[in-house]
């Protein structure tokens, strides 16, 4: 059945109205939610989509932008995310936006004087009652049918059981009391004594009033000491009069602050650069280790007086096929100091038993070896690949030559595979320098810098010294943490430009 073609006309503007309306929906809930930054990104992909779908001249990035789209989410915004957040002081105690903290503590309240009622909730068909009893005089109250809604606060008005008799079934047990907790601490319920009381408790009601009161200009007045708190828009917390700081705190703009902590910081500075030169050395050896590995048996695999070679081929790709993680995990047990495989070896043959986790020198060797082992067989992969696409007429002129496999190796091998080996040889460097999934399983930084005020380890590179003052040893500053890996980004970009501009200019002097 054929569609009609007045019919056919208004398909595509419909559709379009209908993807325009979900965008901008869509934009409009992220920004409710407060991430400014996301729904500006997504207004910016969407709006670039109406133009590109909607103009002729720009008919052949229809089929790229899918692709675009994708790296300005999951690429570009992430980056920009984090560069933005590095100019903050966003941390585990200045958490919040503002707006919510500040709303967090008009939410506080504290407990007044007055009867206390313990409380049972009762369904009541789709809605719920609530029966308060005193815990002194054991009167009985109970409110009116009501709905649960966590994200409206609600006044409701207590009954005496004497005037309006309520016979309650069974109440709700505490196992969901606690499921509806947060809706229940919005509640209000008004006694007949106007008296007004909320919950204290997962089975309490009792008088409470508001911890704080709002001023016109911003400050906040305490109703149970007295006194007033005011932002501070430069540390990002609420403060009393005599600097005493309130959680919790907000995160604020900070210009530059945090890269000239790692600059300046004395506390900072100690382990940073003895971390990034060890970061620089550790991504250089493994490059250089398992390029060196990789080559020199993709030269032997190639051999053809070599027998078994499809079973070489097979065991020596074994590491590379075995998922990294576990690998690494049955080498932290391979090298345990005390029942490990390689120590009860060396401990028999020689008598020694190296602490691999406990010297540094030896845990930064116990790391290359690991990381060698793991990436030898891709490059051997690709250097056997190189070596096949060489003319077999080169290596049969240098042998007529007269030249043996070393020379044939360094004349014409290394030659002509290092040219489409450099790209390859520059992102190796770049992941081993981020390579934080082999410093976390192995050795986790440690053994830790003996001299330093703040926690780092001497196995660890920029990113897992990141990840743990992010995460794990220095409170949790994500804005300084932000710094950091925008540094390691800019840090790892130039020598990436560097290295390829210098293999530029290197092949192009050779021509």
């Amino acid at each position: 059945m054929s569609i009609p073609p007045a019919v056919r006309r208004f398909i595509n503007p419909a559709l379009l109205t209908m993807v325009v309306l979900s965008a901008l929906y869509l934009v409009t809930m992220v920004y409710a939610i407060g991430e400014t930054l996301l729904a500006g990104t997504i207004l910016l992909i969407a709006a670039l989509a109406l133009w590109i779908y909607t103009s002729q001249r720009l008919y052949a990035y229809r089929y790229l932008f899918p692709g675009i789209a994708a790296a300005l989410i999951f690429v570009v915004f992430p980056m920009f995310y984090t560069v933005v957040i590095g100019f903050t002081n966003y941390s585990s105690t200045n958490l919040l936006e503002f707006r919510r903290a500040t709303n967090y503590l008009l939410e506080e309240t504290y407990r007044a004087e007055g009867p206390t009622y313990n409380f049972t909730l009762h369904p009541d068909g789709n809605k719920f009652r609530i029966r308060l009893e005193d815990s002194e005089t054991g009167s009985e109250f109970h409110t009116g049918p009501f709905a649960l809604d966590p994200s409206h606060p609600a006044e409701l008005k207590a009954e005496s059981a004497k005037v309006a008799p309520f016979e309650p079934g069974e109440p709700i047990s505490l196992k969901d009391v606690i499921a509806h907790q947060q809706s229940l601490k919005h509640l209000t319920i008004v006694m007949p004594d106007g008296a007004k009381e909320r919950m204290t408790g997962l089975r309490e009601f009792a008088p409470s009033h508001a911890l704080y009161t709002p001023k016109p200009d911003g400050a906040l007045v305490n109703n149970e000491k007295g006194g007033t708190i005011k932002p501070n828009f430069k540390t990002g917390f609420y403060e009393t009069a005599d600097g005493e700081t309130v959680q919790p705190g907000f995160h604020v703009q900070i210009g530059w602050d945090n890269y000239k902590r790692i600059l300046t910081d004395t506390a900072l500075r100690e382990p940073f650069w003895r971390i990034f030169l060890w970061t620089l050395m550790f991504s250089g050896l493994s490059v250089f280790f398992t390029i060196s590995l990789g080559m020199v048996l993709a030269v032997l695999l190639n051999w053809d007086a070599l027998k078994f070679r499809s079973v070489y081929r097979l065991l020596l790709f074994l590491p590379y096929a075995i998922p990294g993680f576990i690998s690494i995990l049955v080498f932290k047990g391979l090298f345990n100091n005390n029942s490990g495989e390689i120590n009860l070896i060396l401990s028999s043959l020689f008598g020694i038993k190296p602490t691999w986790f406990s010297d540094p020198a030896l845990a930064r060797s116990m790391l290359l070896i690991v990381n060698t082992w793991l990436g030898f067989p891709y490059m051997m992969i690709i250097c056997m690949g190189l070596i096949k696409a060489i003319p077999a007429d080169l290596y049969e002129a240098s042998a007529v030559a007269g030249a043996g496999p070393i020379t044939n190796f360094f004349r014409i091998t290394v030659p002509l595979i290092r040219r489409p080996l450099t790209p390859l040889l520059i992102s190796s460097f770049a992941f081993n320098f981020n390579n934080f999934v082999l410093i976390k399983l192995l050795t986790d930084g440690r053994p830790d810098f003996l001299n330093t005020s703040v926690p780092a380890g001497t196995t660890d590179i920029l990113v897992s010294y990141t990840y743990r003052m992010a995460f794990q040893d220095h409170g949790q500053e994500f804005g300084l943490a932000a710094a950091i890996s925008t540094l390691i980004f800019l840090v790892v970009a130039a020598i990436s430009l560097i290295q390829i501009r210098t293999t530029k200019i290197a092949q192009d002097d050779k021509r």
